[in-house]
């Protein structure tokens, strides 16, 4: 019982603290693009002569 005097307000911390840094992530703009970086690495910045260098 006495266990749970402990465990329980450390549990509402760290779940505290995680919505906070998901509501900061969130207003942050973290998750503005999710499909950017998929589409992003099929574009070919290069032209013919760079191939190599």
């Amino acid at each position: 019982m006495n266990g749970l005097l402990i465990l329980i307000p450390i549990a509402l911390g760290l779940g505290l603290s995680g919505l906070s840094a998901f509501l900061w992530a969130m207003g942050d703009g973290q998750f503005e693009d999710p499909d950017g970086a998929a589409i992003r690495i099929l574009i070919d910045d290069e032209g013919p002569g760079d191939v190599g260098a």
